[in-house]
């Protein structure tokens, strides 16, 4: 068809239609599209019509053999290897949805046929070899966005293996062979003549005697020549089945803070299993029964990609076409997975290109029942109630862990670093409680988040202190910790690791829940894991308990002024208070702060609070208290106390890129011995949250 028919088709053009490649209608995605006045296609169905691509709106190239169309917006259309008539207008192309359509009259113009252009449909000839686009990337453009309409969905199932459906045998030139080379041709023999014999005179008295007649030699007869039989015709090979061959190949990259996301799309014709195969250095899909054309190239990344096809036998001399795949990576987790419409395998790799930079979050990503919201500098995690609940996770005494490490330990989804403490003995210098005991004293001076067995949480100052009742009436523990005064009485919740106690005080131990003594030591001991034990001086008190079965009650009294104490059964104290009813409420005076510490010094900061009936985990990444607080009440936030800044604060939800988690803080964060986690409802016991 000549450029002149091109163009009058392209006058009769209508609406956006179905497309037909060799009269085989394919599907809808890749149908046409009116896109600025223009019917147009998009670039990444191009290969199907044997076109090769390089995809990028400002360095557009289109390639059929020894014809190019480049577009860039600065030059617009040239032609390369052909020339464009002057009264053509190809249009210009457009991003639509994250994918790049080409005017119709471009694709006529490069020279693919059309073999029926009716309103119903537009069907192009069916290129005799549909290549693999290898046209080079442009050196400063962005990798092109997949099609918005064929993105992943998170997590899809892999398709199952199909089986490999044979192709039309083909038929190509097969060299003669040569033929045997016939015999030599015998000569015919020459004949033989016998000279005649001499006639003698006759005698006169005798009859002449007869002339003997020489016999008449017969002509001779040539022998006959036998020609060889015909050498037999070779059979011609019958090309290798196929079920789909690898149209496309596309790479994108981006990333995020210091976390590198790569994607290679690797496009089909048509269905196809396919097989992976890991090592050290990456990863290869085998894809039985698929044809491509063979290429490598060097990614942004630095990673190396190469397209292998070949050919494998099989039983009766059968042969099968095969691709092979190879990303070497180097590093990096990789992720496979396929998606339809049209048939593709996608090959996420997640890299964290510099390990001294926390991985970000991803918000893409997110586990359901999580809102993340950023107001500047100020960011929001949201947890459906539903869900998760809050609750407080401590490490054992005296030690630390990263905050990762207490969400990972009681199986949570997310958590935030809470309460001050001693950077050198890690042990906490206000209140601690989890599952109603009280492991860490309170200064009863600072906000504190308390929060109820169903994980309602809210805010306050209370004074909380242990009471032990029985036959001698009441008395007031004056001390929690593993460090015990002789004129003190002193609680403490077992380990199995710490000891207590001391030469001349006795100790006496309790199960939680329990009115009977279980255990009386004197001297040096270590109470059992989950005990409740108070140590004292016999002779400073004399009515406590001496002897295993004798009856104490140890109520924790919260003496607070607000009802929910007394149903808290995890809680925490640090400050301020930052936030009250949607109200900014900072007070150092009132919690005992000094604004001229290193405490009150702007930095990053940390917060727990409740935003639309959620609680919610805040972050903020520079400011002081009270540009904390007012940026908290300016985005909704209704109560919030502040759990520490600085060196320690800490936000970390778990899932993020590759599944490496994410973080809101952009430093690493020291070891911490308490943090507030988010866990699934179900999962929230006193025993699951205790490492």
């Amino acid at each position: 068809m000549g450029l002149a028919t091109l163009v009058l088709l392209a006058a009769a053009t209508a609406g956006a239609r179905p497309v037909a490649v060799g009269g085989v209608r394919q599907a809808a995605s890749v149908g046409t599209r009116v896109v600025a006045g223009n019917e147009a296609l998009a670039v990444w169905t191009l290969p199907r019509l044997g076109v090769a691509v390089r995809n990028d709106p400002r360095d557009l190239r289109l390639l059929l053999g020894e014809r190019e169309l480049r577009f860039s917006p600065e030059r617009g259309w040239r032609a390369l290897g052909f020339a464009l008539p002057a009264d053509v207008r190809l249009g210009v192309p457009q991003l639509v949805g994250g994918s790049l359509y080409v005017p119709v009259a471009a694709v006529r113009a490069l020279g693919v046929q059309v073999l029926a252009d009716a309103p119903d449909i537009l069907d192009f000839a069916a290129p005799p070899v549909v290549p693999v686009a290898t046209l080079p990337p442009s050196p400063d453009a962005p990798a092109p966005a997949a099609p918005a309409a064929h993105r992943p969905e998170p997590a899809p199932p892999v398709r199952p293996p199909v089986s490999p459906v044979p192709a039309a045998p083909l038929s190509p030139a097969v060299p003669a062979r040569p033929a045997t080379r016939p015999p030599e041709p015998v000569a015919a023999p020459k004949p033989t003549v016998s000279p005649a014999p001499a006639v003698p005179t006759p005698r006169p008295s005798e009859p002449p005697a007869p002339v003997p007649v020489p016999p008449v030699p017969s002509a001779p007869v040539p022998p006959t020549v036998v020609s060889p039989p015909p050498a037999p015709t070779p059979p011609t090979p019958t090309p290798p089945a196929s079920v789909a061959n690898l149209d496309t190949v596309r790479i994108s990259r981006t990333l995020h803070r210091t976390v590198e996301v790569q994607r290679v799309v690797l496009e089909l014709s048509g269905e196809a299993p396919h097989q992976i195969t890991r090592d050290g250095a990456g990863l290869s899909v085998l894809l039985p029964g698929v044809t491509s054309g063979a290429s490598t190239q060097r990614l942004e990344s630095g990673d190396t990609l190469s397209v292998e096809p070949g050919v494998v036998g099989g039983p009766a001399g059968t042969r099968t076409a095969q691709t092979t795949v190879r990303l070497r990576t180097g590093g990096g987790s990789s992720e496979v997975f396929t998606l339809e419409d049209p048939p593709r395998v996608v090959i996420d790799t997640t890299t964290h290109t510099d390990t001294r930079v926390p991985p970000p979050i991803d918000p893409e990503g997110l586990p359901e029942g999580v809102t993340y919201r950023v107001r500047g500098g100020l960011h929001l995690l949201s947890f459906d109630p539903a869900r998760f609940q809050p609750r407080v996770v401590t490490a054992p005494p005296g030690a630390a862990r990263d905050v990762a490490s207490l969400v990972k330990g009681v199986g949570g989804v997310a958590g935030v670093n809470g309460g001050y403490f001693d950077p050198a003995s890690h042990l906490p210098v206000d209140l601690v409680a989890v599952g109603g005991l009280m492991t860490a004293p309170s200064l009863e001076r600072r906000a504190t988040v308390g929060f109820t067995a169903q994980g309602g949480a809210f805010f306050g100052y209370p004074r909380p202190r242990y009471v032990l009742s029985g036959a001698f009436g009441s008395v007031t523990v004056n001390s929690v910790g593993a460090k015990v005064r002789p004129e003190l009485l002193t609680a403490f919740v077992g380990d199995g690791r710490t000891a207590v106690g001391a030469e001349g005080l006795t100790t006496v131990s309790l199960t939680p829940g329990d009115s009977a003594v279980s255990r009386v030591v004197t001297g040096r001991t270590v109470p059992p894991a989950g005990t409740l034990a108070f140590t004292f001086d016999p002779a400073r008190f004399p009515g406590l308990p001496r002897e295993a079965g004798e009856r104490l009650t140890p109520t924790l009294n919260w003496q607070a002024n607000d009802a929910p104490w007394t149903t808290a059964q995890d809680a925490l104290s640090a400050g301020p208070l930052l936030v009250r009813e949607g109200r900014v409420v900072v007070n150092p005076a009132r919690e005992q702060f000094d604004t001229g510490a290193g405490v009150w010094r702007p930095t990053r900061q940390v917060a727990f609070g409740v935003m639309g009936g959620q609680p919610t985990i805040a972050y903020l990444e520079h400011g002081s208290p009270e540009a904390f607080a007012s940026a908290l009440a300016a985005a909704g936030v209704r109560d919030a106390v502040r759990l520490d800044s600085g060196s320690s604060a800490t936000a970390y939800l778990t899932g993020g890129y590759g599944g490496l988690g994410g973080y809101l803080n952009t430093v690493w964060s020291r070891p911490v011995p308490n943090a507030i986690v988010f866990v699934p409802r179900g999962n929230a016991s006193p025993a699951a949250v205790r490492p």
